[in-house]
């Protein structure tokens, strides 16, 4: 099993790289093989070094790194460093394995590398017999209090969910249905992976999510808030970092 990941640092300012490169020291399973200030500097030594990781600043002159990465054929694993959070769609559609906004701490680095250390071990096991948990049924429908009956939702159905104080007002295909219910509450009730909390008051089906733009997300008719506190967590979910 390979015991480290070789990296490269591509930033064109010096003091992002000097952090950068204090923090890789810290990681024994981190490798630095080189530190550049453009891409195109990069690309000329890639082919010898292939590196396993780049740490990819977005705005350079020349060549920005969100322009370099569809160039990469084969691909590393690239984690972004920028000052400026509106790229994260983008960063999402380019597959990048994470993003980082300047400033960040060393904790917020190590946490990331260390999930893209994980997930190169766990690939390179030896492959164990698959066994199969018997299938268990999923949970198609809620049963929720609303006013004085109990009432049959289909989650299928549910396209997001709205605070209004004590009540949440759940918008459906078809209905806006008022319970007397916690978000907390709800979020244990639906399943995980197909729900998200995107802002205090808002939580959204995310199969039924027509576009993201400016932390807006569309859905039907709707647009709905990203909030600076649920921002990264859902935008991990949707690049799968999570």
């Amino acid at each position: 099993m390979k015991d480290k990941l070789s990296c490269y640092i591509i930033d064109d300012e010096y003091l992002a790289q000097e952090i950068l490169e204090e923090y890789i020291i810290k990681v024994p399973f981190l490798e630095l093989k080189g530190t550049f200030m453009s891409p195109l500097e990069a690309a000329a030594q890639m082919d010898k070094d292939k590196p396993d990781l780049l740490f990819l600043d977005i705005n350079m002159p020349d060549l920005d790194g969100l322009s370099f990465i569809p160039m990469l054929n084969p691909k590393p694993m690239i984690i972004l460093t920028t000052a400026y959070d509106q790229y994260a769609l983008k960063a999402f559609e380019l597959e990048v394995k994470d993003y980082l906004v300047k400033p960040f701490p060393f904790e917020r680095f190590y946490k990331g590398v260390l999930r893209l250390y994980q997930e190169q071990a766990s690939r390179q096991l030896p492959e164990k017999p698959e066994i199969k948990a018997a299938p268990k049924n999923e949970q198609e429908y809620l049963f929720l209090k609303v006013g004085h009956r109990i009432q049959k939702i289909a989650i299928r159905d549910i396209y997001f969910v709205e605070g209004m104080k004590d009540y949440l007002r759940i918008h459906t295909a078809k209905e806006k249905i008022m319970t007397l219910l916690s978000f907390a509450k709800l979020e244990e009730l639906l399943p995980s992976k197909e729900f998200a909390r995107v802002h205090r008051s808002f939580l959204v089906a995310l199969n039924k999510i027509d576009h993201v733009e400016k932390n807006r997300i569309r859905i039907a008719d709707q647009m709905i808030p990203i909030s600076d506190t649920y921002a990264d967590a859902f935008y991990k979910m949707l690049n799968g970092l999570q």
